[in-house]
């Protein structure tokens, strides 16, 4: 394969420590799309020089003012940066690289309120500037066939919804009987926990990626059940567009779930069922009480028998890092599409508005449990 102009990335956080930081370096670079040009990877000196021998980044800052300022003077070129930072420190890098015209792949979620959510929605419409988020579950391809299904109503008008992404890091031991410590900005509750920051978003961005459809209405509970003290255990239910109902479950106090993550669509005619742990594995249900399992191979299959989705044969499972890589090749497309057209559409990626679309649900859902009703995310 004759690969196009690879684009160069550069890192705000995400050092060799961090497993999200390692996630975005393979991700990116393993369909020849992006290297890694750059990075300010860590405010710890060490680590950062740590993380650039290691990577073979030859370009290191100690900040990311530095490294701005060195594209804008052309001392540097960069196609994007990539923001890996924890959630409450996202909005300084964007409305600044968005000031300078710099592309920005942000991690999820956005940013850690909706306040600072509005701050960068209006900066980007100022500036029309390029600005996706990440949501990487969204790059298997079994469940952008689940996806492709829906649009082609194989299951008929959608009646109800439920989505869960149960694990348990906040509540059980480690192999020695210790409870493990997460990192300090995963036990600070603000405005939006950092438990729907940090799961809830990727549920509710998924219901509307698979089914076009918006929340409108939620009313939930928050509960703290493991070792820390914040919010670990939200349920919410959900009322959505065309009358869907749903339910949103996600948590990390479930002990026996590392990771969860599952959603099961139900329809007039039929429903879909996806779990993150058989990823290669749709199951569609028809009203005859038929159950079919499909996979890349499957005959009818239209998405995930795509050449870009089988980088190696079906029966060799495909898993996180690979759904990862497919987002990041829609990002690709819609970079290229951004430069010479000044926008961009795909159904694959996640811009600003979508960003901002996450976070005032998730604003919602903490007004519920704190005034204990229904709240319209609308409001």
């Amino acid at each position: 394969m004759i690969y196009p102009t690879q684009l160069k990335l550069g890192f705000i956080g995400g050092s060799i420590y961090s497993s999200i930081g390692t996630t975005h370096k393979i991700a990116s670079q393993m369909d020849g799309y992006f290297t890694l040009h750059a990075g300010s990877f860590s405010r710890n000196t060490k680590t950062n020089i740590k993380t650039a021998k290691t990577w073979r980044v030859s370009n290191i800052f100690d900040n990311y003012t530095t490294m701005y300022q060195k594209i804008q003077n052309r001392q540097i070129e960069l196609d994007a940066i990539v923001i890996l930072t924890p959630t409450d420190k996202h909005e300084k890098p964007i409305l600044e690289a968005l000031e300078q015209n710099i592309p920005i792949i942000c991690e999820k979620t956005l940013t850690d309120s909706l306040e600072s959510a509005n701050k960068i929605y209006q900066k980007t419409k100022h500036t029309k500037g390029f600005l996706v988020t990440t949501y990487n579950y969204t790059g298997y391809p079994m469940l952008r066939e689940l996806r492709s299904m829906i649009l082609q109503n194989k299951i008929g008008k959608i009646i109800q919804i439920q989505a869960k992404m149960p694990q348990e890091s906040f509540i059980r031991l480690d192999s020695d009987g210790n409870i493990p410590q997460p990192q300090s900005w995963r036990l600070k509750d603000q405005h939006i926990s950092k438990l729907s920051l940090d799961l809830g978003t990727h549920l509710t961005n998924m219901i509307h990626f698979l089914t076009q459809e918006s929340i409108t209405d939620v009313v939930a509970l928050g509960s703290s059940f493991g070792h820390h003290p914040v919010i670990d255990n939200i349920a919410t239910l959900a009322k959505l567009t065309n009358n869907i109902d749903c339910h949103i479950w996600y948590t990390k106090s479930a002990l026996g779930h590392t990771n969860g993550l599952s959603i099961e669509v139900y329809g007039t005619n039929g429903s879909l069922f996806w779990k993150q742990l058989t990823p290669e594995v749709l199951q569609y249900n028809d009203n005859m009480g038929n159950i079919i399992y499909l996979d890349r191979s499957s005959k009818g299959i239209t998405i995930a028998n795509e050449d870009r989705y089988n980088r190696f044969k079906s029966g060799h499972p495909a898993g996180f890092i690979e759904a990862f890589a497919n987002h990041y090749t829609d990002i690709y497309n819609a970079i290229i599409e951004y430069r010479n057209q000044g926008t961009f559409t795909s159904p694959y990626i996640f811009d600003v508005e979508a960003s901002l679309k996450e976070i005032e649900i998730m604003h919602a859902i903490e007004t519920s449990i704190y005034k204990k009703q229904w709240i319209s995310v609308n409001d």
